[in-house]
Protein backbone atom coordinates (compact mmCIF):
# COMPACT_ATOMS: atom_id res chain seq x y z
CA UNK A 1 0.00 0.00 0.00
CA UNK A 2 2.87 2.38 0.87
CA UNK A 3 4.56 1.69 -2.47
CA UNK A 4 1.38 2.37 -4.44
CA UNK A 5 0.82 5.61 -2.50
CA UNK A 6 4.39 6.77 -3.13
CA UNK A 7 4.14 6.01 -6.85
CA UNK A 8 0.86 7.91 -7.01
CA UNK A 9 2.46 10.85 -5.23
CA UNK A 10 5.36 10.95 -7.70
CA UNK A 11 3.10 10.68 -10.74
CA UNK A 12 0.98 13.53 -9.40
CA UNK A 13 4.09 15.55 -8.56
CA UNK A 14 5.66 14.93 -11.98
CA UNK A 15 2.47 16.08 -13.70
CA UNK A 16 2.30 19.11 -11.39
CA UNK A 17 5.83 20.11 -12.39
CA UNK A 18 5.06 19.64 -16.10
CA UNK A 19 1.86 21.70 -15.80
CA UNK A 20 3.57 24.49 -13.87
CA UNK A 21 6.51 24.59 -16.27
CA UNK A 22 4.27 24.55 -19.35
CA UNK A 23 2.16 27.51 -18.26
CA UNK A 24 5.26 29.38 -17.15
CA UNK A 25 6.92 28.75 -20.52
CA UNK A 26 3.95 30.20 -22.41
CA UNK A 27 3.67 33.37 -20.34
CA UNK A 28 7.41 33.94 -19.95
CA UNK A 29 7.88 33.66 -23.73
CA UNK A 30 5.10 36.16 -24.37
CA UNK A 31 6.35 38.63 -21.76
CA UNK A 32 10.00 38.04 -22.64
CA UNK A 33 9.34 38.69 -26.33
CA UNK A 34 7.44 41.87 -25.53
CA UNK A 35 10.27 43.07 -23.28
CA UNK A 36 12.84 42.22 -25.95
CA UNK A 37 10.94 44.30 -28.50
CA UNK A 38 10.64 47.16 -26.02
CA UNK A 39 14.42 47.08 -25.52
CA UNK A 40 14.93 48.02 -29.18
CA UNK A 41 11.94 50.35 -29.41
CA UNK A 42 12.53 53.86 -30.81
CA UNK A 43 10.52 55.20 -27.84
CA UNK A 44 12.91 56.02 -24.94
CA UNK A 45 10.27 55.45 -22.24
CA UNK A 46 9.63 51.89 -23.42
CA UNK A 47 13.35 51.15 -23.62
CA UNK A 48 13.89 52.53 -20.15
CA UNK A 49 10.96 50.67 -18.60
CA UNK A 50 12.01 47.35 -20.12
CA UNK A 51 15.63 47.90 -19.14
CA UNK A 52 14.67 48.69 -15.55
CA UNK A 53 12.42 45.63 -15.33
CA UNK A 54 15.12 43.30 -16.68
CA UNK A 55 17.78 44.77 -14.38
CA UNK A 56 15.61 44.38 -11.27
CA UNK A 57 14.46 40.85 -12.08
CA UNK A 58 17.88 39.52 -13.10
CA UNK A 59 19.38 40.77 -9.84
CA UNK A 60 16.59 39.53 -7.56
CA UNK A 61 16.55 35.94 -6.26
CA UNK A 62 13.76 33.86 -7.79
CA UNK A 63 12.74 32.79 -4.28
CA UNK A 64 12.07 36.41 -3.33
CA UNK A 65 9.96 36.93 -6.47
CA UNK A 66 7.85 33.90 -5.60
CA UNK A 67 7.54 35.04 -1.99
CA UNK A 68 6.23 38.40 -3.20
CA UNK A 69 3.66 36.71 -5.44
CA UNK A 70 2.57 34.23 -2.76
CA UNK A 71 2.33 36.72 0.11
CA UNK A 72 2.59 40.22 -1.35
CA UNK A 73 -0.18 39.90 -3.93
CA UNK A 74 -2.76 38.59 -1.40
CA UNK A 75 -1.73 41.44 0.93
CA UNK A 76 -2.49 43.84 -1.92
CA UNK A 77 -5.84 42.07 -2.32
CA UNK A 78 -4.85 40.61 -5.70
CA UNK A 79 -6.49 37.19 -5.58
CA UNK A 80 -7.20 34.50 -8.17
CA UNK A 81 -9.35 31.38 -8.00
CA UNK A 82 -11.76 30.13 -5.39
CA UNK A 83 -9.52 27.71 -3.51
CA UNK A 84 -6.06 27.75 -1.99
CA UNK A 85 -4.55 25.24 -4.43
CA UNK A 86 -5.66 27.23 -7.49
CA UNK A 87 -4.41 30.51 -6.05
CA UNK A 88 -1.05 28.97 -5.11
CA UNK A 89 -0.63 27.60 -8.62
CA UNK A 90 -1.49 30.93 -10.28
CA UNK A 91 0.84 32.87 -7.97
CA UNK A 92 3.63 30.41 -8.79
CA UNK A 93 3.04 30.80 -12.54
CA UNK A 94 3.06 34.60 -12.22
CA UNK A 95 6.26 34.63 -10.18
CA UNK A 96 8.16 32.17 -12.37
CA UNK A 97 6.93 33.83 -15.57
CA UNK A 98 7.94 37.32 -14.47
CA UNK A 99 11.36 36.08 -13.37
CA UNK A 100 12.10 33.90 -16.42
CA UNK A 101 10.85 36.53 -18.87
CA UNK A 102 13.71 38.86 -17.92
CA UNK A 103 16.28 36.28 -19.06
CA UNK A 104 14.36 35.33 -22.19
CA UNK A 105 14.08 38.98 -23.19
CA UNK A 106 17.86 39.32 -23.05
CA UNK A 107 18.25 36.23 -25.21
CA UNK A 108 15.81 37.64 -27.75
CA UNK A 109 17.55 41.02 -27.69
CA UNK A 110 20.83 39.28 -28.45
CA UNK A 111 19.06 37.61 -31.36
CA UNK A 112 18.01 41.02 -32.67
CA UNK A 113 21.66 42.03 -32.65
CA UNK A 114 22.50 39.20 -35.08
CA UNK A 115 20.14 40.57 -37.76
CA UNK A 116 21.90 42.81 -40.31
CA UNK A 117 20.88 46.47 -40.13
CA UNK A 118 19.98 46.30 -43.81
CA UNK A 119 17.02 44.06 -42.98
CA UNK A 120 15.35 46.78 -40.92
CA UNK A 121 16.24 49.45 -43.44
CA UNK A 122 14.76 47.38 -46.26
CA UNK A 123 11.57 46.88 -44.24
CA UNK A 124 11.25 50.62 -43.66
CA UNK A 125 11.94 51.35 -47.33
CA UNK A 126 8.85 49.37 -48.37
CA UNK A 127 6.67 51.24 -45.90
CA UNK A 128 6.53 48.83 -42.95
CA UNK A 129 6.07 50.36 -39.50
CA UNK A 130 8.35 49.49 -36.59
CA UNK A 131 5.91 46.89 -35.22
CA UNK A 132 5.45 45.35 -38.67
CA UNK A 133 9.21 45.25 -39.28
CA UNK A 134 9.78 43.50 -35.96
CA UNK A 135 6.97 40.95 -36.18
CA UNK A 136 7.27 40.14 -39.89
CA UNK A 137 11.00 40.50 -40.61
CA UNK A 138 13.27 40.74 -37.57
CA UNK A 139 11.63 38.61 -34.85
CA UNK A 140 11.26 35.37 -36.91
CA UNK A 141 14.96 35.47 -37.79
CA UNK A 142 16.02 36.41 -34.25
CA UNK A 143 14.09 33.50 -32.71
CA UNK A 144 15.94 31.02 -34.93
CA UNK A 145 19.25 32.41 -33.72
CA UNK A 146 18.49 32.13 -30.00
CA UNK A 147 16.95 28.68 -29.62
CA UNK A 148 19.90 27.33 -27.53
CA UNK A 149 20.00 30.19 -24.97
CA UNK A 150 16.22 30.21 -24.63
CA UNK A 151 16.31 26.44 -24.09
CA UNK A 152 18.89 26.93 -21.33
CA UNK A 153 16.65 29.45 -19.59
CA UNK A 154 13.65 27.13 -19.92
CA UNK A 155 15.64 24.27 -18.38
CA UNK A 156 16.63 26.56 -15.50
CA UNK A 157 12.98 27.53 -15.13
CA UNK A 158 11.95 23.86 -14.85
CA UNK A 159 14.40 23.44 -11.99
CA UNK A 160 13.15 26.65 -10.38
CA UNK A 161 9.66 25.15 -10.17
CA UNK A 162 10.98 23.25 -7.15
CA UNK A 163 10.77 26.50 -5.17
CA UNK A 164 6.99 26.45 -5.64
CA UNK A 165 6.77 23.49 -3.26
CA UNK A 166 7.21 25.97 -0.41
CA UNK A 167 3.93 27.64 -1.39
CA UNK A 168 1.55 24.67 -1.25
CA UNK A 169 2.04 23.60 -4.87
CA UNK A 170 1.91 19.96 -5.88
CA UNK A 171 5.10 19.18 -7.78
CA UNK A 172 8.09 16.85 -7.52
CA UNK A 173 9.68 18.29 -4.38
CA UNK A 174 6.41 18.34 -2.46
CA UNK A 175 5.76 14.77 -3.64
CA UNK A 176 9.18 13.71 -2.38
CA UNK A 177 8.61 15.41 0.97
CA UNK A 178 5.24 13.66 1.41
CA UNK A 179 6.76 10.34 0.39
CA UNK A 180 9.54 10.72 2.97
CA UNK A 181 6.89 11.21 5.65
CA UNK A 182 5.37 7.87 4.63
CA UNK A 183 8.63 5.91 4.26
CA UNK A 184 11.44 7.75 6.01
CA UNK A 185 13.67 4.69 5.64
CA UNK A 186 13.69 5.18 1.85
CA UNK A 187 14.87 8.77 1.93
CA UNK A 188 17.95 8.12 -0.24
CA UNK A 189 15.93 6.20 -2.82
CA UNK A 190 13.32 8.95 -2.93
CA UNK A 191 16.01 11.61 -3.41
CA UNK A 192 17.48 9.66 -6.32
CA UNK A 193 14.03 9.14 -7.84
CA UNK A 194 13.31 12.87 -7.64
CA UNK A 195 16.64 13.72 -9.25
CA UNK A 196 15.92 11.18 -12.00
CA UNK A 197 12.53 12.78 -12.68
CA UNK A 198 14.12 16.20 -13.11
CA UNK A 199 16.80 14.63 -15.30
CA UNK A 200 14.13 13.17 -17.57
CA UNK A 201 12.50 16.58 -17.95
CA UNK A 202 15.71 18.53 -18.58
CA UNK A 203 17.24 15.99 -20.96
CA UNK A 204 13.99 15.88 -22.93
CA UNK A 205 14.06 19.66 -23.24
CA UNK A 206 17.70 19.56 -24.29
CA UNK A 207 16.91 17.00 -27.00
CA UNK A 208 13.94 19.03 -28.23
CA UNK A 209 16.11 22.14 -28.34
CA UNK A 210 18.69 20.33 -30.49
CA UNK A 211 15.98 19.18 -32.91
CA UNK A 212 14.53 22.68 -33.23
CA UNK A 213 17.96 24.21 -33.69
CA UNK A 214 18.81 21.83 -36.53
CA UNK A 215 15.49 22.33 -38.30
CA UNK A 216 15.60 26.10 -38.01
CA UNK A 217 19.20 26.23 -39.17
CA UNK A 218 18.14 24.51 -42.42
CA UNK A 219 15.47 27.16 -42.98
CA UNK A 220 17.92 30.06 -42.84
Amino acid sequence: MDTATIVQLFVSGFWGTVKLASWTFVFSMLLGTLLGIMRISPIPVLRGAAGAYVTVMRNTPSTLVLFFCAFGLPYLDVKFGDDTATRSFIYAVIGLSCYTAAFISEAIRSGFATIPVGQAEAARSIGLTFSQSVTLVILPQAIRAVVPPIANHVIAMVKNTSIASAFNNKELISAMRNAVEIRGDLVLTLLVATAAAYLILTLSLGWLSSVLERRMAVQR
